[in-house]
């Protein structure tokens, strides 16, 4: 008989967003142990899956239905901050579009995973700037680095394949042993050939790519290993799906991102994380959902094996990400010592965004 305590809200230490129902159909299934749910506290409208990889409890948020995009990620992000006090580490996780350029050789089902550098937190929201004379388009601001031990964990893992495989598809294997055969074909990696384009040539309007022209691919040398390969580098991520070739190519080029999405730039100032994305397109007017359910479960099982290398105990010594998020936006939401002050009269809430988590944190504090 387990005679342990029931676990609550304060138990949890890893927070896991996705976007889509299948990104959290995929994180469900890499859970080692179901929890069962817990209620639901004042002001927040998410809803959560509960469990646990290794010795890490985990709760899984996703958007609602039909909302994309960084403003949606941001709103799911706090409250799940708001109602998980004790999270230390972020992980979104989804798919993405591919980025293929002369620096990386990104194909459909690898893996991306934001890796910060001197300049960059590893994610770049490549539409917010401004426009300037001549209708020069200058990019502004900067987002926040992932938890310390999160790139910890990233660096061991890293070094861990330089001379062992990735568990990636042991754990895809796992899971499509989970469930009945035909759910599990979901998850299993596409027939479909992976076809990249000439940036030049439009897509024949299809829910496939059969009938466009086999003489307009872009050359690449042939892969013999199917499994996915693991890149680390830059994701852009902006408010609008990109189904441009030449758009793609040019944010290489600007910017030397490896994939694109829709959320991620949302997250990382308000929801410290790392970013891990499946490829399941080429961000160009061929895309379509093929490849989603592969890429989901291999984006997936990358974050599951991230987190099998994160030492409990350092989790233990990290700080909270509501403590991060105060820190960084000079702002103390759990101040008992001014019950009073509101969001409004703060002026050091400088954006909607902190104003926002402020609201909801100190909703939190008197429920």
């Amino acid at each position: 008989m387990d005679t342990r305590a029931p676990l609550t809200h304060d138990d949890y230490t890893v927070g896991w967003i996705c976007a889509l129902p299948v990104e959290t159909a995929a994180a469900n299934l890499m859970l080692d142990k179901l929890h069962p749910p817990l209620p639901s506290l004042r002001a927040d409208e998410n809803t959560y899956i509960l469990g646990s990889i290794g010795e890490h409890n985990v709760v899984i948020a996703s958007l609602p239905g039909g909302a994309y995009g960084n403003t949606s990620a941001t709103s799911v992000g706090m409250q799940l901050l708001s109602s998980f006090r004790a999270i230390r580490i972020g992980l979104m996780v989804g798919v993405g579009g591919g980025v293929p350029s002369s620096n990386a050789d990104i194909r459909l089902g690898d893996i991306v995973v934001s890796q910060p550098t001197a300049t960059s937190g590893g994610v770049i929201q490549y539409d917010l700037g401004k426009v300037l004379s001549g209708g020069r388009f200058e990019r502004t601001g900067s987002l926040n680095r992932p938890p310390k031990v999160l790139l910890t964990a990233l660096a061991t893992l890293k070094a861990y394949h330089m001379t062992r495989d990735s568990r990636v598809t042991e754990f895809i294997s796992d899971i499509q042993a989970k469930i009945p055969a035909h759910k599990a074909m979901t998850f299993a990696r596409p027939t479909q050939e992976d076809c990249l384009f000439q940036v030049e040539y439009n897509h024949i309007v299809s829910n496939t790519c059969l009938n466009c022209d086999r003489s307009k691919l872009s050359p690449r040398s042939h892969r013999e290993n199917k499994d996915p390969v693991i890149h680390y580098g830059l994701i852009g991520s902006g408010n609008q799906v990109v189904k441009d070739g030449r758009w793609r190519d040019k944010l290489a080029r600007d910017l030397g991102v490896y994939c694109l999405d829709m959320e991620a730039a949302g997250l990382l100032n308000d929801f410290p994380c790392l970013v891990v994305r499946g490829i399941c397109d080429y961000a160009d007017s061929h895309k379509n959902k093929e490849w989603q359910g592969y890429a989901a479960a291999v984006a997936a099982a990358y974050a599951k094996e991230l987190l099998l290398v994160v030492p409990t105990d350092q989790i233990a010594t990290t700080p909270t990400a509501r403590d991060t998020l105060a820190d960084s936006a000079h702002l103390n939401a759990g101040d008992s010592q001014s019950p009073r002050t509101t969001a409004g009269a703060n002026p050091r809430c400088k954006s909607q965004k902190h104003r926002q988590f402020f609201q909801l944190a100190r909703l939190r504090c008197y429920a």
